[in-house]
């Protein structure tokens, strides 16, 4: 058994180089709240900074829900940004980290429960799950992640309809549609979703996080590119030969050696 962590709605632990966030309230859908998506957060925040972890696994507790979207408690009643839930800080760390995340679906993922699990870079699903959009039943919307990212995953028509009629999707319908990767028996679920984390782990980290900032930046713009360059591009530069010449001749006020560059 890995690293354990203490939270109050998640619950996270190592299995050698994969993590595993388990949405922790069962009892309620594993709905996330606001302290949920900052607990999220922190928790990604956390394994960006440190070197074990090669790969996030995403998970609900039970055998019934993944996630069925957000409950608003506990957020001052007012207009301003301070009412608002703090859905995005934990889709926008999941975009941010260097590492490729797994959403293992164990049962219903429906409304941002659905949003959480295509905003990871691949879903595995059990047969039994059931994915759905119930925004408009409910007079709520995702714009963003929840429509764009969908309409890259499904095609403009397809996720039109999951917003307009919010049918429910099994597990099959999802695969079929390309809503999400693999889709194992009930009981197969676990050990699949670690079968396939484990060999992601072996590939190169460095080329995953770059090829994973690569897609990011398309829809990130300015930010998404800067992401890019700051953490994939600039630390290896900085450790060549060219740039270690660069930064002694500056330190010591000398003219730089040119043979030394673009090695």
């Amino acid at each position: 058994m890995g690293t354990q962590r203490s939270f109050q709605t998640i619950l996270y632990r190592e299995e050698g180089p994969v993590g595993i966030l388990t949405l922790n309230r069962p009892d309620d859908g594993n709905m996330f709240t606001p302290v949920t998506c900052l607990e999220i957060r922190d928790c990604i925040e956390d394994m960006r900074r440190e070197t074990r972890t090669r790969v996030l696994v995403i998970t609900g507790a039970g055998t019934k829900f993944f996630c069925i979207g957000g409950r608003k408690e506990g957020l001052p009643e007012t207009l301003l940004y301070a009412g608002a839930m703090p859905t995005l800080e934990m889709y926008d760390a999941i975009e941010r980290l260097q590492k490729p995340v797994i959403a293992s679906v164990n049962g219903f993922a429906v409304g941002g429960g659905n949003v959480l699990q295509l905003v990871c870079d691949i879903t595995i699903a059990k047969e039994s799950a059931v994915f759905r959009q119930v925004g408009p039943m409910m007079g709520s919307f995702d714009a963003g992640y929840g429509t764009w990212y969908l309409e890259d995953l499904i095609g403009k028509k397809r996720a039109k309809e999951m917003w307009f009629r919010n049918p429910k999707l099994s597990a099959a319908e999802a695969l079929q549609m390309g809503l999400i990767n693999k889709v194992v028996p009930d009981a197969e679920l676990e050990r699949a979703t670690m079968e396939m984390a484990l060999e992601i782990a072996e590939r190169g980290s460095f080329a995953l996080a770059a090829v994973k900032a690569a897609f990011g930046a398309r829809h990130q713009g300015v930010a998404g590119l800067a992401r890019l360059t700051h953490d994939m591009m600039l630390p290896p530069y900085y450790a060549s030969e060219e740039a270690q010449e660069l930064g002694d001749a500056f330190a010591n006020r000398r003219k730089p050696d040119a043979a030394k560059f673009g090695h």
